[in-house]
């Protein structure tokens, strides 16, 4: 019996299981076996990330009937030997099969090629017997590699999300909301372009906005090229899941979820499809906020603003077209921490701006999916803040820690030009893009900030 090569190990991972579908294409290198042939029942089981058994062992020039069964998936699987052109693919809790008769020996991989698949556990051999087997055919390619695609050209930065007005209704009511997920090709730093998915063609998507009490009807639609199912989890939702067992949706259909905002605050929302992390490292995220009944203090402006981790395929910053990298996210290592969905969101013609006098509050939430942030305003401290985005505010802080999937609202004043830089004060992280720009008009008052005697060493500062 051959071994697993030494990736086997991640099919372990503990997350929701999934499913697996059928191809009626017949396969180049194995033949179809025919209805009045004694077939072999080979049956393999698909559950989240996983398969079982993980080693097929058939004999050259048998009739087997191979079955892919995903009755415990709750989202499409495939299972594909490529080296025979054989792609079974699956539903959530249905079967696929088909009659073959293999006819070369050796040892092949299978695997299931949905976006993330097969780096989180989803692969086995299929042993045909008659070879002296070599399991580096077996192997698939490992962390960090890719293909890199050239650069579009034109390729420009996804556009900014939207944000909501402040709520000005009095009492609650029924408010309809619409997304879609469907993927998307931009810029994530110069002559870095990514493949993301988004909602609404945003990183992040649209921010939602209500008040306590309104009830929501939320359509989710899953756009048609959508490489696979996708869903919307918000933590403003109490029900299972936060929504994202409902909605659930296949390339091309549409969910609809009805609930109640129950408490006021900024919440996160992603995509809750396995793999959820890679979902959410791909760009399906968001903030869902809740305003009290009476609202927050005015202020004169808002901003919305959601840091996030990137992990690519290749070897960034070589210039091309990059695919989300599975292996680099289960090691917590990102090649971009950034504001905004790239490198520059929040910079030159995209800054924030605001003047001299003016309040302002920026909704910053975290989507990770896995760095929290110390998040900073060099040269400002922040006149409230709404820890973790909950009901009470503290006063005059400096840096506030988010979690990955929390929120927080900050609030302060503008008392004195020039540019301030937002930052994750885990400041290494400003090597991987994390900054972003907040440009402030208006006359400077020598008795707030003056430079006796300017240095000449230049760098940012505090």
């Amino acid at each position: 019996m051959p071994s697993l090569p030494s990736w086997g190990r991640l099919a372990s991972v503990p997350i929701w299981l999934l499913t697996l579908g059928a191809n009626a294409n017949p396969p180049a290198s194995a033949q179809g076996g025919g209805n009045d042939v004694p077939a072999v029942e080979v049956r393999v089981q698909s559950t989240e990330f996983a398969y079982e058994p993980k080693i097929i062992t058939v004999e050259t020039g048998r009739s087997i009937h191979l079955i892919l069964d995903n009755h415990l998936g709750t989202i499409e699987h495939e299972l594909s030997i490529p080296a025979f052109d054989v792609h079974l693919k699956a539903p959530a809790g249905k079967t696929s099969d088909r009659r073959l008769v293999f006819d070369r020996p050796g040892e092949y991989p299978f695997e299931c090629p949905l976006p993330g698949h097969t780096e989180a556990g989803m692969l086995g051999v299929l042993a045909i017997s008659g070879a002296a087997g070599a399991a580096q055919a077996a192997r698939a390619e490992t962390p960090g590699g890719g293909r890199i695609e050239p650069l579009p050209a034109g390729l420009s930065r996804l556009p900014p999300p939207e944000i909501a007005p402040p709520v000005t209704r009095k009492h609650p009511a029924t408010v309809r909301v619409a997304l879609e997920a469907r993927p998307v090709t931009g810029l994530l730093a110069d002559g870095v372009g990514y493949r993301y998915w988004a909602y609404n063609g945003t990183v992040p998507g649209p921010m939602i906005r209500l008040r306590q009490g309104d009830t929501v009807e939320l359509t989710f639609k899953n756009a048609l090229d959508s490489p696979l199912t996708h869903s919307l989890d918000s933590h403003a939702v109490t029900g299972p899941g936060g929504g994202g067992k409902v909605t659930q949706t296949a390339p091309g259909e549409t969910s609809v979820l009805r609930f109640k905002a129950l408490k006021p605050g900024a919440y996160v929302y992603h995509c809750a499809s396995p793999m959820i992390p890679h979902h959410i490292a791909k760009g399906l995220y968001g903030l869902m906020v809740v305003e009290p009944p009476d609202g927050w203090p005015k202020v004169n402006r808002e901003f919305y603003v959601m840091q996030g981790d990137f992990y690519l395929g290749g070897d960034p910053p070589q210039s091309g077209l990059y695919e989300g990298s599975v292996a680099k996210l289960l090691t917590e290592k990102p090649d971009y921490v950034v504001f905004n969905g790239s490198v520059g969101a929040l910079a030159k013609e995209h800054a924030l701006k605001a003047k001299v006098g003016e309040t302002v509050r920026i909704f910053f939430g975290v989507a990770g999916p896995n760095l929290p942030s110390s998040f900073h305003v060099i040269g400002e401290m922040f006149d409230r803040v709404y820890p973790e985005a909950g009901s009470q505010y503290v006063s005059n802080v400096q840096t506030t820690l988010v979690p990955a999937g929390g929120a927080a609202i900050v609030d302060f004043k503008l008392e004195y030009p020039g540019t301030y830089i937002l930052v994750d004060h885990s400041l290494a992280r400003l090597q991987k893009g994390g900054a972003g720009f907040l440009e402030v008009e208006g006359p400077a008052d020598p008795a707030i900030f003056e430079a006796v005697q300017a240095g000449h060493g230049g760098g940012a500062g505090h």
